[in-house]
């Protein structure tokens, strides 16, 4: 009897992961927009809540995404300095990505840049993009997985403010954008923002903040309550749910922060849609898992 190399069981189990999470929302976000459809009792609110149950309903029953735009693959790998196979991580995760986006199936968006060619497999130049952290004294991999669609990436910005703006020129930019192109994105979303003293730093943080769970607060007391104030902001824009108009327009605001240098506050903001395929696993060294944000799904 044959015996799958640890790239090969790697590969089955991270492409079984992706076609998952391309058709099950993560429990924090389900239990969201549970409490959301609760507050939503005029207009078409009810309406949209209601077709998006079913959605839910069916992309479980029929094992298909729940939507069909599967977004740009992305993970960020938490790897263990004693994972034993780190080598064969990224290699793992490409073969992932091309089996996943030929059975789940994941519909192929990687458009070579300047070449304006799709590759037909989501494998392109650093397509799947992968951000990497080594953490100490651990031989576990935790590997988040995130659909980067292209409704949801349209209000994605990033910007270096002058220091005098300070934390309400921050606010005003995301509500510059939420109120721009907070539509296109499939409210209700998920609002990610970064604060830092480069606009590459600050947008890197804001795509962490999506991976944040929904609920969640900030450490800091100070940007803790940044987020509950444009959550609330937010929220009275009326958006609604698939931007038709509703009390509530977001899940929430998370922030993550970096230190800056004096002179500059950069602050870069990254969206979820209501269906935010959002998935985080550990794996140990023999292949056992736990999909922490699908808890009691098997693979």
């Amino acid at each position: 009897m044959s015996v799958d190399l640890p790239q090969e069981q790697l590969a089955k189990l991270v492409a079984s992961f992706m076609s998952y999470s391309a058709g099950h929302l993560p429990d924090d976000v389900k239990a969201r927009l549970a409490q959301m459809k609760e507050t939503e009792n005029e207009g078409f609110a009810p309406d949209i809540y209601n077709v998006m149950e079913k959605n839910m309903q069916l992309a479980h029953s029929l094992g298909r995404p729940s939507c069909q735009d599967t977004g740009i693959p992305q993970f960020f790998a938490r790897v263990g300095s004693k994972w034993p196979y780190m080598d064969i991580i990224e290699d793992a995760l490409i073969d992932a990505v091309r089996e996943a986006t030929a059975k789940a199936p994941l519909r192929p968006n990687a458009v070579e840049v300047f070449d304006e060619v799709n590759t037909g497999n989501n494998i392109g130049t650093h397509s799947p993009w992968i951000d990497w952290e080594i953490v100490k004294d651990s031989d576990v991999l935790e590997l988040y997985f995130y659909m980067a669609g292209g409704g949801c990436s349209l209000p994605g910005f990033s910007k270096v403010l002058m220091p005098l703006e300070g934390y309400d020129g921050i606010a005003k930019a995301v509500f510059e954008q939420m109120t721009t192109y907070g539509v296109n994105a499939c409210p209700p979303c998920l609002v990610g923002i970064g604060i830092a003293g480069s606009s590459e730093v600050a947008a890197k943080l804001s795509k962490k903040a999506l991976l944040r769970q929904v609920g969640s607060h900030n450490p800091n007391p100070k940007a803790a309550e940044m987020e509950k104030l444009i959550e609330d902001g937010l929220n009275s824009i009326g958006l609604g749910p698939g931007g038709f108009g509703g009390k509530l327009s977001v899940m929430g605001v998370n922030i993550e922060q970096a230190s800056r240098h004096p002179a500059t506050l950069a602050m870069g903001m990254s969206t979820a849609c209501w269906a935010h395929r959002r998935a985080g696993i550990r794996i140990n060294p023999d292949f056992t898992y736990d999909l922490f944000t699908h808890k009691g799904a098997v693979l």
